[in-house]
């Protein structure tokens, strides 16, 4: 694995030295390439967007694309570079700060691993760095990225999905070919360290608000033709978050897959994929996994006086360990978007994840969501998000409205039962094997509020009251509540972002 370390290093440098040299004229009086496909997947955008829009003439600059522009939501790379411009860089050199930080507290806990159950209050900070090169044809990006914590005590919960400091987030270079062959198609291949979106990003993503990011070492590339569709195959090996030292990759998980988009009708988008994982690093064999995932996903975009909808089946299927796996997901909404001040968009969903109905049989059965996020749908990640896309069986609603520009606020409810009353809860750490806990986990109630200032500053605060299920009173003591587990859980969060 050392030896394709150092391949990949090489190659990252020769494209950076061919980047500062014979492209570099070219990249200066080029126009920019059409972001023919950039899948930001937003709940409220068509996933087929253009480049940067003005904020304002006086503001905004039109910024040539980057190195991942075609793998991750446009919001994560499109901003008015105020850095840039102060310090007079050329066009073709990118320069960006992001720094997030993030208040969070809640009540109540209800993992296993939190056996004093004390609430736990943090602070986290996010700062990421950019720094691209970019031509017509061949691009190079380094993007770095701190995740700290800070309030933490030892009885915190904390993991590397909150912490991770120091670290590269992304090292890859691209090569992008507008018009392959005169056919009007283009093409892009991607070596190195990547982050991706991929379709609904339920189980591919560059996380949004966890502290933490996904991702990948390896290659992606892309076929695409104007916004009517576009074929994606990868072939990486997942980034292992530390909280301290530097991610590695290991050669013993490998995860490949590809996703065909096709956007021919307006009222029926379809995305069809197949996502393959070989994970062995564990000398457990239980932990051990080896999963095929195959979709299908069909939706329409919503709209002003227009249904919108959104369907998602998933199914699974290979080995976890010595043990058969075979898990499904479902999911399914409904939108309408009303003609009346501050446009309000009704949603109504369920989703279904499949658990595992006995741990000691001869079939596994616990839907595994690979690299997914959850937070635009369920809840709040960070340290509070306690479901998965596992075992899980839950409708709700949401309410969107849009006061005035830049304003968002939205109300969600949903209803929140295992799939299987002898599966285990997500990660936990409770499971009642005999099922005499039944299946009710309660519900919650969350309130959003955003404020997008500009490209530049964000602020978002929320608070979510978890009502807890029947489950969690019925529980055996040897399932590991901790202490006033059983009680409601409130969570509280507020979010500043800059970026320059």
């Amino acid at each position: 694995m050392r030896h394709v370390k150092i391949t990949w290093r090489s190659i990252l440098l020769s494209g950076f030295l061919l980047l500062t040299s014979g492209n570099l004229n070219r990249a200066l009086s080029s126009p920019d390439i059409p972001l023919r496909f950039n899948i930001s997947e937003s709940r409220s955008q068509p996933f087929t967007t253009g480049l940067m829009q003005r904020v304002n003439s006086a503001t905004t600059t039109r910024l040539p694309e980057s190195a991942d522009a075609v793998l991750v939501q446009a919001s994560e790379w499109q901003w008015h570079r105020y850095l840039k411009h102060a310090l007079n860089l050329p066009r073709w050199l990118d320069l960006g700060l992001e720094h997030r930080t993030r208040f969070e507290t809640y009540d109540h806990p209800w993992r296993s691993i939190q056996a004093l159950g004390q609430t736990d209050a943090q602070i986290q900070q996010r700062s990421r760095i950019r720094l691209g090169l970019n031509s017509e044809i061949l691009k190079f990006l380094f993007e770095g990225q701190d995740s700290r914590v800070h309030l933490d005590n030892a009885n915190s919960f904390v993991d590397t999905g909150i912490k991770n400091e120091t670290d590269i987030l992304q090292l890859m270079i691209s090569v992008t070919t507008p018009n392959l062959f005169g056919t009007g198609l283009r093409t892009d291949l991607h070596l190195g360290r990547m982050t991706m979106d991929i379709g609904g990003r339920r189980f591919i993503a560059r996380n949004a608000f966890r502290n933490t990011t996904n991702a990948f070492d390896g290659i992606h590339w892309q076929l695409a033709k104007d916004k009517t569709w576009r074929f994606r195959a990868f072939l990486v090996e997942p980034v292992l978050r530390d909280e301290r030292k530097l991610d590695e990759q290991s050669n013993q998980n490998v995860f490949w897959g590809a996703y065909v988009e096709s956007s021919h009708l307006a009222w029926l988008r379809l995305n069809v994929y197949y996502f393959g994982l070989n994970d062995q690093r564990s000398s457990t064999v239980n932990s051990q996994r080896t999963f095929s995932t195959f979709g299908i996903r069909l939706h329409k975009n919503p709209g002003i006086r227009h249904f919108d909808y959104e369907i998602e089946t998933v199914w699974q299927t290979g080995k976890r360990g010595n043990i058969d796996h075979f898990a499904h997901f479902q999911h399914l909404n409904l939108g309408y978007t009303f003609d009346i001040p501050w446009a309000p968009r009704l949603l109504i969903y369920y989703d279904y994840a499949s658990g595992d109905r006995n741990a000691n049989d001869s079939q596994d059965s616990a839907f595994d969501t690979l690299f997914g996020a959850r937070r635009f749908e369920y809840m709040p990640t960070g340290n509070f998000g306690p479901f998965f896309r596992t075992n899980i069986s839950s409708p709700g609603w949401r309410l969107i409205l849009n006061p005035v520009d830049g304003w968002k606020l939205q109300l969600k409810h949903r209803v929140w039962y295992l799939a299987t009353a002898r599966g285990a809860f997500a990660n936990s750490g409770l499971r009642d094997a005999s099922g005499g806990s039944g299946k009710f986990l309660g519900h919650d109630v969350e309130l959003k509020i955003q404020w997008k200032v500009n490209q530049n500053v964000e602020f978002d605060a929320g608070y979510d009251h978890w009502f807890k299920g029947d489950y969690f009173n019925r529980l055996p003591t040897k399932a590991g509540l901790p202490p006033g587990g059983e009680k409601d859980t409130d969570y509280f969060y507020i979010l500043t972002t800059f970026r320059f």
